[in-house]
């Protein structure tokens, strides 16, 4: 299973962990959240994130889910990067996110393709891209 690592400004991944976790109806396995706030010391969140990618990789690799791209939070996931053992994806959103953890069995790229679909498909016009009645 490919581990999912979320880092964002703040509790933001702990919250959209949390409301996958309800979502789903369980905790998912092998996936973690990591904020940074400001007066963070950025060496320290980047030896905690690269903890957490080991911790989380089981041999199928990581997928790092980052907010906001150029911001400190994915500015420190970039240095997590590795091809085909650590993937990255900016613009961290709760469609991109459930499609990666409902699917993480087979290769990385896989991964990666399904967190782009999400978030792509998860913006919708509600006025004139109606899914639902009413």
């Amino acid at each position: 299973m490919i581990g999912v690592l979320i880092v964002t400004h703040g509790t933001i991944g702990e919250s959209l962990l949390s409301s996958a976790a309800q979502i789903l109806g369980e905790a998912p396995a092998q996936a973690a959240a990591l904020g940074v706030s400001r007066s963070d010391d950025p060496d320290r969140v980047l030896e905690r994130a690269r903890a957490l990618v080991a911790q989380l990789d089981r041999g199928e690799g990581v997928l790092v889910l980052a907010d906001i791209f150029g911001a400190t939070p994915c500015n420190l996931c970039v240095r997590l990067l590795e091809d085909g053992r650590v993937e990255g994806v900016s613009g961290v959103s709760l469609p991109m996110l459930l499609r990666v953890l409902t699917r993480r069995e087979g290769p990385l790229a896989d991964a990666v393709r399904r967190a782009l679909s999400g978030a792509a498909e998860g913006v919708v016009h509600m006025n004139t891209d109606r899914c639902c009645d009413g």
